[in-house]
C-alpha cells in the first residue's frame, strides 16, 4: 500500500537481516535520540507565559513517544507491526477488533466509555515481544480485564496472523481526562493508526485534529467508516473522501462498513469485515510491506522531531526574554532610585530644612572655628552641654544629616519597590512571581539605611584624618577638630554649583556653601577640596548602590529561584540537529543496501 509521504526503500531480504554495515548509523541515531530525550527532560519552562503550558505538554508528549515508540522500534525494526485502533466514543472500535480477530477479546457495550484500559491482541507467537519488549514501557502488563490506570491487557488470539497486533485504545474524546491522554499516547506509539468513525461522527473536530497530527508525524493511517446506512453509503463516503483530500490524506485507505447487526458473540458478520480482514491478512503475510509501513512511520516521526523541538526551543527563548524583561524593570526602577539620590546630592536639596538650620547654627555661633583652633573648645562645649542640657555643637547637625539621608534612602527604596511591583504585575510571568511584601522595601531597610549613613560618616572622618595628617589642626591632636572638618566635608558633598536656594534661603544658603568651602580651603588648600568632597560623595553613592542592589535582589531572587537558564534553547536545537543528521545518514545507508526504491506499502484491493 502507498501511504501518504514519500516512497520508502525496501530490500529483497527480511528487515531483521541487516548487515553489519548499518549497525553504526543506527546506533548513532539511537544515541542521538537518547541525548535528545535527556535534553527534553532537563529543560523546564518555569515562567508563566502563554507558550509555557503548551511547551510542557509538547515536551512530555515527545518524551513519551521516544520512550513508547521511537527508541523501542529503532532497536527492533523486525518486531510485529502494531495497529492502534482509535476513534470517537461509541464508534464501534472494540466490536471491530473482536470481529477482526474472530473472538470477543475486548469488552463492547452501551456503557461509555467501554474501553477504560487498553487491550492489545496478538498471535501467541508474538506475545513475548509485547510482554517483555520495550514498547510502551510505562504500562503494566496484565492478562485480565480491568479499569486500573497504567495497565495494558495482553490477549492472545490464534486466529490473528503472526507479525500483526491490534491495540484497542480508549476513546479520543472520552469524558475522562486520563482516557483521552492515554489514547493520544497510544496513537503516538502506533506503526499504523486504524481510525474508526461513524456516519454521524466523521466530521467531528477532535478526530480531525488527531488525524492532522498523525499526518504531520508521518504515521501510516487507514480509516474505517462504520455504521453507515445503506442508502447513505455513496454520499457519506464521497464527502469523507473529499475531507481526506482537503487534509492531505487522500492516499489513506478508506473502508466503509454498512450498518448491520452483530451475532451472539457481538461480532460483525464476516461479509461485512471481509475486505478489511483481507487487507490486513495481506499486510501481515508480506514482511516487506510491513517493514515499509514501519519505516514510513518511524522516519516520519523522526523527521517531525526537529520542527517540534524548534517550537520548544522558541518557547525556551521566550522564557529567557521574559526573565530579561523582568530583570530590566528591576534594573530601571532601582537605577532611577540611585539617580534620585545622586541628583539629591548634586542639586543641594539635602541642604534645605533641618540640615541647613543646624549648619547655620554651627557656623553662626563660631563653634566651628573655635573647635578648629584648640582642643579646649571640646571641653568647654561638653561642660556647657552638661550644665544646660543642650547637645554638643555639631551633634544636632550630624543627626540632621543622618535623618535627611535616611529619609531620602527610604523614599527612593519605597518608590523603586512600588515601581517594580507595578511593572511585574502587568507582565504574566512577573505577576505569578509576586508576593505582597515585594511592593514595599524590606522590613530592615531603615536599620540598614541608618547603618549605611553612620558608616559613611565614619568613613568621611577617616578620610579627613588621613588627608589632614601634618596639617596644623591635626598636628595639635585636635580629634574634635577632625569631627568639625568632617561635618564641613559632608556639607561640601551636599553643596554644588547647581544649588540655587529659593526665598529666604538665598542669603543663608549661599553662605553655607561658602563657609564650608572656606574651612576646607584653609586646611587642605583649594586644589584638594574637590578631590576630598568628590571622594566622599563617591563613597556615599557606592554604599547607596550596594543598598539598592540588596533591595533589587529581592526581585531578582524570585527569577533565579525558578531557574530560567540561557542554555536550554541552544542545547535543544543542537540535539535536534544531531538527530536529523543521524536520520539522514541512516536513511542513506538503508537506500544504499536496498539498491532500488519500491512502492510496496499497499496490497492490492485496498479500496472498498
Amino acid at each position: 500500500m502507498t501511504m501518504h509521504g514519500e516512497p520508502v526503500n525496501t530490500s529483497g531480504r527480511p528487515a531483521n537481516t541487516a548487515d553489519k554495515s548499518d549497525k553504526d548509523p543506527r546506533q548513532h541515531l539511537r544515541q542521538a535520540l537518547v541525548d535528545l530525550r535527556t535534553t527534553l527532560a532537563t529543560t523546564s519552562y518555569p515562567l508563566v507565559l502563554p507558550s509555557a503550558d503548551e511547551a510542557r505538554k509538547s515536551a512530555a508528549a515527545l518524551i513519551a513517544q521516544l520512550d513508547d515508540y521511537l527508541l523501542p522500534r529503532l532497536t527492533r525494526l523486525d518486531a510485529p507491526l502494531l495497529v492502534v485502533v482509535g476513534g470517537s466514543t461509541g464508534a464501534g472500535k472494540s466490536t471491530l477488533v473482536n470481529s477482526l480477530v474472530q473472538a470477543p477479546v475486548s469488552a463492547a457495550g452501551v456503557l461509555r466509555p467501554t474501553t477504560r484500559s487498553p487491550v492489545l491482541v496478538c498471535n501467541p507467537a508474538d506475545t513475548p515481544w509485547f510482554r517483555h519488549g520495550e514498547l510502551l514501557p510505562g504500562l503494566t502488563r496484565t492478562n485480565t480485564p480491568g479499569d486500573q490506570p497504567g495497565t495494558l491487557q495482553l490477549v492472545a488470539a490464534p486466529a490473528l496472523t503472526p507479525g500483526l497486533a491490534f491495540l484497542d485504545a480508549p476513546d479520543i474524546d472520552s469524558v475522562v481526562d486520563a482516557n483521552r491522554a492515554l489514547a493520544t499516547q497510544l496513537l503516538a506509539a502506533a506503526d499504523l493508526w486504524l481510525f474508526v468513525t461513524t456516519a454521524a461522527r466523521y466530521a467531528d473536530a477532535v478526530p480531525w485534529e488527531l488525524l492532522r497530527t498523525a499526518r504531520h508525524r508521518g504515521t501510516a493511517i487507514a480509516l474505517v467508516l462504520d455504521r453507515v446506512p445503506p442508502e447513505a453509503v455513496g454520499e457519506v463516503s464521497t464527502h469523507l473522501s473529499e475531507m481526506l483530500a482537503a487534509n492531505d490524506l487522500a492516499s489513506a485507505p478508506l473502508f466503509v462498513l454498512p450498518e448491520t447487526t452483530t451475532d451472539g458473540q457481538g461480532l460483525l458478520p464476516e461479509v461485512t469485515t471481509a475486505q478489511l480482514r483481507n487487507w490486513f491478512s495481506q499486510l501481515a503475510a508480506d514482511s516487506e510491506a510491513r517493514a515499509a509501513v514501519v519505516r514510513q512511520t518511524l522516519d516520519g516521526a523522526l523527521a517531525a522531531l526537529q520542527p517540534a523541538v524548534e517550537t520548544l526551543a522558541s518557547a525556551s527563548d521566550e522564557q529567557v526574554t521574559a526573565a530579561e524583561a523582568l530583570d530590566e524593570r528591576v534594573h530601571a526602577a532601582y537605577q532611577a532610585a540611585g539617580r534620585t539620590v545622586e541628583q539629591g546630592l548634586a542639586d543641594g536639596r539635602l541642604l534645605r530644612g533641618e540640615v541647613l538650620t543646624r549648619w547655620q547654627e554651627f557656623v553662626g555661633t563660631g563653634a566651628l572655628f573655635r573647635n578648629l583652633e584648640a582642643r579646649i573648645g571640646h571641653f568647654r562645649d561638653r561642660l556647657r552641654a552638661r550644665m544646660t542640657g543642650r547637645p554638643v555643637p555639631g551633634t544636632q547637625l550630624r543627626q540632621a544629616i543622618e535623618s535627611q539621608l535616611v529619609t531620602l534612602l527610604r523614599d527612593v527604596a519605597a518608590g523603586a519597590a512600588e515601581t517594580t511591583y507595578n511593572g511585574w504585575q502587568v507582565h504574566p510571568a512577573g505577576a505569578a512571581l509576586l508576593e505582597p511584601a515585594l511592593g514595599r522595601p524590606a522590613d530592615d531597610l531603615p536599620e540598614r539605611a541608618e547603618r549605611l549613613v553612620r558608616e559613611w560618616q565614619r568613613g568621611v572622618l577617616e578620610l579627613v584624618r588621613r588627608e589632614g595628617a601634618g596639617k596644623r589642626f591635626a598636628a595639635r591632636g585636635a580629634a574634635y577638630a577632625v569631627n568639625a572638618v568632617g561635618l564641613a566635608v559632608t556639607i561640601a558633598v551636599f553643596a554644588s554649583t547647581a544649588f540655587i536656594p529659593t526665598g529666604l534661603e538665598v542669603a543663608t544658603g549661599a553662605g553655607t556653601a561658602v563657609a564650608a568651602q572656606a574651612v576646607l580651603q584653609a586646611i587642605f588648600g583649594d586644589q584638594a577640596i574637590r578631590s576630598l568632597a568628590n571622594r566622599s560623595r563617591q563613597d556615599l553613592l557606592t554604599r547607596v548602590e550596594a543598598l539598592l542592589a540588596e533591595e533589587a535582589h529581592r526581585y531578582r531572587a524570585r527569577i533565579e529561584a525558578v531557574g530560567v537558564g540561557t542554555g536550554p534553547a541552544t542545547r535543544l536545537r543542537l540535539a535536534a540537529r544531531t538527530v536529523e543528521r543521524a536520520r539522514t545518514v541512516e536513511r542513506a545507508r538503508t537506500a544504499e543496501r536496498a539498491g532500488l526504491t519500491v512502492d510496496r506499502a499497499r496490497p492490492e484491493g485496498t479500496r472498498p
